[in-house]
């Protein structure tokens, strides 16, 4: 798959048919090649695609301004279950971007906290998210508060309030919803915390990285072995998943930083059409 994206004479272009692995250090690419040896990274567009276009982002770009992404979460953010802070999935996501946006300075903060939910990442917003001035930020939530059985009604107003705050920074916003792993399956509200995360996003008019649609197509089309992206604790992703989701989302950011620039300029080829008119 590759992408081709131009803003205002810059042109980015996707790294991925180049084997984005050889832009990684060689430490890092070691440890993901071990992770599943001879796995193809590969998922259909569509379950990875963001709904809404990254308007802010796609400023940025056209600017050739500097891009701060913030990433907030749970440990999957955080980075549990990889070989080491390298391989995480802001890491990787960070290695990605510049890739793909090459004359771009580009910076991925990690914010994930192990062991976090929704309201504990709410309440250091202020310091771990607005401090940073970030251009876009991906939230990644939910699996916590499955994983302890907790009343899911409180979870969409949190979701919503979270949204909101973020929004009134000016700054794109993307959801991350759960990983399908064992551990996280095994309990009743997964599934219905999946719909809910994305139920809340369409409402608030931004976008979900699907990550549960994505890893349960590995697994149930691509019939990949959960021990090849998902670590022996059976909950947290290994080096292999990280970078895969990281791989994806730059693809899906890319496009959707891209679709954001084409809606902008639309209006503006119609008033030139219409001048030339005889």
């Amino acid at each position: 798959m590759r992408f081709l994206c131009k803003f205002s004479g810059l042109v980015c272009a996707s790294a991925v048919a180049a084997g984005m692995t050889a832009m990684l250090p060689a430490d890092v690419n070691a440890q993901v090649q071990a992770a599943a040896p001879g796995q193809t990274c590969s998922c259909p567009p569509e379950l990875y695609r963001l709904d809404q276009p990254l308007r802010h982002l796609a400023q940025r770009i056209a600017a050739r301004q500097p891009v701060t992404v913030v990433t907030i979460g749970s440990s999957s953010t955080a980075g549990a279950g990889a070989s080491s802070s390298a391989a995480s999935y802001p890491s990787r996501l960070e290695e990605e971007l510049k890739a793909r946006f090459p004359n771009l300075p580009v910076k991925v903060v990690n914010r994930g906290v192990n062991g976090e939910e929704m309201a504990e990442m709410l309440a250091r917003f202020d310091s771990a998210v607005v401090a940073e001035r970030p251009d876009l930020v991906l939230w990644q939530l939910g699996t916590n508060s499955v994983l302890r059985d907790h009343n899911l009604e409180s979870a969409e107003p949190l979701i919503h309030d979270g949204i909101l705050r973020l929004k009134a920074l000016g700054v794109d916003v993307v959801l991350m919803d759960l990983q399908f792993a064992p551990r996280v399956l095994a309990k009743p509200e997964a599934e219905r915390m999946v719909r809910l995360i994305s139920a809340a996003a369409k409402a608030d008019n931004v976008s979900v990285f699907h990550r549960f649609v994505v890893m349960r197509h590995w697994r149930q089309v691509q019939s990949i072995p959960f021990d090849t992206f998902v670590s022996p604790d059976g909950l947290h992703m290994n080096d292999w998943s990280y970078g895969c989701v990281a791989k994806l989302f730059a693809a899906a950011i890319a496009d959707a930083a891209t679709r954001a620039t084409a809606v902008a300029a639309a209006p503006h080829a119609s008033i030139g059409h219409a001048s030339s008119a005889p």
